[in-house]
């Protein structure tokens, strides 16, 4: 599939800009990846949940309730890192815990690893699996026109 092509390169990039710019010096926490009981435990406790999947994927899947919905990576595979970021600061800046799901797990990771290293996140979780690991352990998902 041609998006999945497009994410990977991306996902390369930020990889390889998030190894650089650890090597010259900004201080970064580590990125902790979860499971889906993990996952509920955090949303109890009020983390928030940003999911950067595309509306396509949340149309066809749903969505966790009280998620924030937000593409980081378009259909083509394209990012806007810096607007993005702008966008996720009102719901958690750098000194506060944010959970990132997508649909596997793989596009949270480089994503996770870019605000940590490049943005100075201090806690941030990725959903190892994703959304479809979320489903798979049984866990409810809505329809993602009722999400924040």
């Amino acid at each position: 599939m041609k998006t999945s092509t497009n994410f990977a390169r991306v996902k390369t990039t930020l990889l390889l800009s998030a190894l650089l710019g650890g090597v010259i010096g900004q201080a970064a926490a580590d990125v902790v990846h979860i499971d889906a009981a993990e996952l509920a435990r955090l949303v109890a406790r009020g983390v928030p949940v940003i999911d950067i999947r595309t509306a396509p994927e949340w149309k066809e899947t749903g969505v966790l309730a009280g998620s924030k919905l937000m593409t980081f990576f378009d259909e083509k595979g394209q990012a806007d890192a810096a607007g993005w970021v702008n966008r996720l600061k009102p719901t958690a800046g750098p000194d506060q815990p944010v959970i990132l799901i997508c649909r596997t797990g793989n596009r949270t990771s480089a994503v996770a690893q870019f605000l940590s290293t490049q943005v100075g996140y201090k806690t941030v979780y990725n959903v190892t699996g994703g959304i479809h690991a979320w489903m798979k352990a049984g866990r409810p998902v809505i329809a993602s026109g009722a999400a924040h």
